[in-house]
């Protein structure tokens, strides 16, 4: 049995050490398949949220005013996590957030709750290596998943989006036989 868990976040800004997570989502999959198991938090974070970040994923400070911290949040995301591989688009970012937030939260090091990481974009480099883009949305295109449900950033929604396009980018580089001169072609 292989767990994995979808996971990404929204953030205060880009820099982990000195902006905060205010949403957390994760997907449970085992073998490959989602087990209806997800989970969806919503987090205060101690400082006021960046209005471009705000532009992108569309929280406001009203709407977080009531919300948990992340302190009061962190062992639900530990025990949704724990031993499991981690699959994120841009894994360093989200994986970065979390342990700075876990740290802070005086948890053990997130690192070593989950079982390991798989990053998307990582895995988009090697299958599109002439693909100029390779953000969320530009997978979405290439693989025709359909995101027209999608306004704003979201972590749930972007965890939907990125289950289908994980789905799609490993069936594409299981079909990748490499030839005799060493270059992969579609078998």
């Amino acid at each position: 049995m292989i767990r994995e868990i979808v996971f990404d976040t929204e953030t205060t800004g880009l820099d982990k050490s000195s902006d905060y997570i205010v949403e957390v989502a994760a997907l449970e999959m085992i073998d490959g398949q989602l087990t209806g198991n997800k989970l969806q938090l919503y987090i205060r974070p101690p400082i006021a949220m960046n209005l471009e970040a705000q532009k992108v994923h569309g929280i406001t400070d009203a709407f977080l005013a009531d919300k948990p911290t992340f302190a009061e949040s962190a062992e639900q995301i530990r025990e949704f996590v724990e031993g499991a591989t981690v699959v994120a688009h841009n894994a360093p970012f989200d994986v970065g957030f979390l342990a700075e937030e876990f740290k802070r939260a005086k948890m053990p090091p997130f690192e070593s709750v989950i079982g390991g990481v798989i990053d998307t974009l990582a895995i988009a480099r090697e299958v599109l290596p002439n693909k100029p883009r390779r953000t969320l949305d530009a997978l979405c295109d290439h693989y025709g998943v359909d995101r027209s449900d999608r306004a704003l950033h979201g972590a749930l929604i972007d965890c939907e989006l990125l289950f289908k396009v994980y789905r799609k980018m490993i069936e594409k580089q299981q079909t990748l036989d490499f030839g005799d001169d060493g270059q992969p072609s579609e078998s």
